[in-house]
């Protein structure tokens, strides 16, 4: 459990090292989750519609239009013709919102790059295949529905 308790911790404090960056920039917090969700796309070749985003984000449409025009107005997002698509409108990370996450985030990003530096390949991978199986896990709770209440088991709790 002592591994799962720090892997909690680690959560958090990312959750609120992102919390501390939006209120430093005048973000809410799923303006960040969408700037990253944008950046993770951007990194892996991919295209991403308004109705994609906000289905990654758990948002409804009125939700993604509402946080998109916030971004635009912001200067951290546009929305541009696809390439593979020229039909189909996609939202892309400028280059003025990949900066400011680079500075704000690059240091962390290089202090935890320093910290596997200490770590042979075969401890690297195993790392990684631990936190993309705990990704994996907590991505298919997205899809569970919680459990009611009423059947649970008297004293019976969800978080340790």
């Amino acid at each position: 459990m002592e591994i799962v308790h720090l892997l909690r911790a680690v959560a958090v404090e990312l959750g609120l090292y992102s919390a501390r960056f939006a209120q430093a920039n005048g973000m809410h917090p799923t303006d960040v989750r969408a700037l990253i969700t944008l950046m993770d796309a951007r990194r892996a070749g991919e295209e991403l519609t308004a109705g994609r985003l906000g289905a990654l984000l758990g948002l409804n449409s009125a939700g993604t239009t509402a946080l998109l025009d916030r971004l635009e107005r912001a200067g951290h997002v546009r929305r541009v013709r696809g390439t593979a698509d020229r039909r189909k409108v996609v939202v892309e990370v400028t280059e003025d919102a990949v900066d400011l996450g680079e500075a704000s985030f690059g240091p962390l990003i290089e202090r935890t790059l320093e910290l596997l530096r200490g770590y042979d390949g075969h401890q690297r991978a195993a790392v990684r295949d631990f936190l993309d199986g705990v990704r994996q896990v907590a991505a298919e709770g997205a899809h569970t529905p919680p459990e009611e209440t009423s059947q649970r088991e008297p004293g019976h709790r969800t978080t340790r």
